[in-house]
């Protein structure tokens, strides 16, 4: 039940016919796993946090370094030296005290992932490597999580829901974050953001559309990007769709699926 002081907190999102009060109830209900607190995931936690989002748990386990303040808004200049999941838990806390806030100073693994998204209802996923997008999306299927993941690049992004776990109305499943991409990229072949650079206010935009799309998802309305990515590209202010479906060779859900747990991740 919202208080006196929430309902003035989320009036602009209670007046709006498409969330209203069972919207804002159902988001005060919601756990969100937010992967990553940098580019993408900074803009993905202040938004979910002044959404009103009850639950927000952040796994990462970097610390804050002078580099990343050009882009990763939730941190600060005095937050350098600090583990990420702290600075932005502390962010999380001065925005919205309602909001309870869970920290995993750790990196997602094989080892850990099914029993750190088993405890949440939804995984938005901005972490910085193929690697680790591969588990999550991996990790999420088995756990029967829905997720939202993003990418980007040195001008350009990318975003996506992942409904693997369930059927489309066509019957057919879902399609899985490797029907998408079957194989990541040969290593060596996509430069590190240390390397290539990035645009600062690149991953802001994109970790926008992460949090709209979660609250989406949790709220019920519009039309989801499942079996849809849409693409970024900065230098043009671009932006396209791409639709994509469900893949019978994918190791996960296909017809002869190879993939029945996480160990084949290192």
């Amino acid at each position: 039940m919202l208080t006196a002081e929430e309902l003035e907190r989320y009036a602009r999102h209670i007046v709006l016919r498409e969330v209203g009060g069972p919207g804002q109830a159902a988001l005060q209900a919601a756990r969100v796993l937010v992967v990553g607190a940098g580019g993408l995931g900074a803009p993905v936690l202040l938004y979910l946090a002044a959404a009103g989002v009850g639950r927000i748990a952040i796994v990462d386990d970097d610390t804050v370094s002078l580099s990343n303040l050009q882009r990763q808004v939730i941190h600060s200049t005095d937050d350098v030296g600090r583990p990420k999941v702290e600075s932005a838990a502390a962010a999380i806390r001065r925005l919205n005290p309602h909001v309870t806030v869970e920290t995993h100073a750790t990196r997602l693994a094989a080892a850990n992932a099914l029993e750190l998204i088993s405890g949440y209802d939804l995984v938005a996923d901005g972490s910085d490597n193929f690697a680790t997008r591969y588990l999550v999306s991996d990790a999420c299927f088995f756990a029967r999580k829905t997720l939202v993941t993003a990418a980007v690049g040195i001008f350009d992004g990318t975003l996506t829901t992942i409904r693997a776990h369930e059927r489309g109305r066509d019957g057919k499943p879902n399609p899985t974050y490797r029907c998408l991409f079957p194989e990541p990229p040969a290593a060596g072949t996509i430069p590190a953001c240390a390397e290539a650079g990035i645009l600062g206010a690149l991953p802001g935009v994109l970790g926008s559309m992460m949090a709209l799309e979660v609250i989406r998802e949790i709220v019920g309305f519009g039309e989801g990007l499942t079996g849809r990515l849409l693409m970024v590209d900065a230098r043009a202010m671009r932006f396209e769709t791409l639709n994509y479906g469900w893949d019978p060779a994918n190791p996960l859900s296909g017809e002869k699926p190879t993939m029945r747990d996480l160990s084949g991740h290192a």
